[in-house]
């Protein structure tokens, strides 16, 4: 076994506030306990929950790291006791429920995924997103082959790869997305339909472009006054998924729709999930998704990359919404 340095660097929240709050600093590297891999971090992804954390707004899981960053990938440093498939030095990425902004990161053996022939810095972009589209697109929403699927946000990381995983699994894809630019980047992945929510109404367009029926399965990140709209571009038996809200969590809504056309409102988050949860998506992720990654058919999407200790300007730059796809931090 390598000799593992006892200290590394680590993007630390100083306090709640802005993007200038993260600061390197130094901590210990941690130890694998059972069931744990010591990841050497190439590359960590970087995720709104990343934003909401630093403004204090989605504190970690008691028994996660306060440090940021939900995926990683690099090389494995060190096994806990009981590891049977992973080895030091295999190339992995994982999901992990904090800690990637940082040389040394601790994931749960079954939240691995091998990076076959993925670049690592690519390999950062998938395991978050891939899991949250995964989950919630197809075992909560339940997206089969003919259906339509309506993303809001399609130009984000999340957006980015449900259009392409929802297009290989047959499906037709809408999207909304703020930019004529943005709409042109998702026609491009293979969205049918991209609509610019600032200049046309959602709601008509998809009724539109189905013959009045409705959007089959509604990925919704946005909430607030789009609850009550995403009920009016459902189809009859559609199914919305929340997984997020840049809008409000609250809105006044009309509930005779769900009855009128037999609706399903559901909605997950990843992170407070127990660990044997996430690891069934990682394992259905695996056999289902990977595969189509490994044939590049499916490949994240990278906006820009910046180095670790400049995590604030990648923060800065998510906060802006420019960018098509992911940021990514590289270690």
């Amino acid at each position: 076994m390598s000799t593992l340095p006892t200290r590394m660097t680590a993007i630390g929240i100083k306090a709640p506030g802005g993007p200038d709050v993260l600061v390197p600093e130094e901590r210990a590297v941690p130890t694998p306990g059972e069931g744990e891999l010591l990841i050497r971090v190439r590359a960590a992804g970087v995720n709104r929950p990343d934003v909401m954390q630093r403004k204090g707004l989605y504190p970690p899981p008691k028994d996660a790291s306060d440090i940021p960053g939900l995926e990683i990938a690099g090389e494995i440093a060190a096994c806990g006791p009981a590891i049977k498939r992973w080895k030091e030095g295999d190339r992995v990425m994982a999901l992990v429920s904090g800690g990637g902004y940082a040389e040394y990161c601790l994931a749960y053996a079954i939240h691995a995924l091998p990076v076959s022939t993925l670049p690592l810095i690519d390999a950062a972009a998938v395991p978050e997103t891939t899991l949250t589209v995964w989950h919630n697109v197809f075992e909560r929403g339940g997206l089969k082959e003919g259906e339509t699927l309506l993303v809001h946000g399609g130009s984000s990381g999340i957006g980015t790869t449900a259009i392409q995983l929802a297009k290989q699994f047959g499906a037709t894809v809408f999207v909304t997305a703020g930019s004529e630019e943005k709409c042109e980047a998702c026609r491009k992945l293979g969205a049918d339909l991209a609509i610019n929510y600032k200049t046309e109404d959602f709601v008509a367009k998809v009724k539109e472009a189905t013959g009045g029926k409705g959007a089959d399965v509604i990925l919704d990140m946005v909430g607030g006054d789009y609850i009550e709209r995403n009920y009016e571009a459902a189809s009859v038996e559609g199914r919305i998924v929340q997984i997020a809200f840049q809008g409000s969590p609250k809105a006044t809504v009309d509930f005779r729709r769900i009855m009128l056309k037999r609706l399903h409102h559901t909605g997950s988050t990843l992170r407070s999930r127990s660990t044997a949860d996430k690891g069934a998506i990682v394992r259905a992720v695996e056999e289902k998704v990977l595969p189509l990654f490994a044939a590049g058919k499916v490949r994240p999407i990278l906006f820009k990359t910046f180095p670790f200790k400049e995590a604030a300007a990648a923060h800065a730059l998510m906060e802006s919404s420019a960018h098509i796809g992911k940021i990514v931090l590289t270690v």
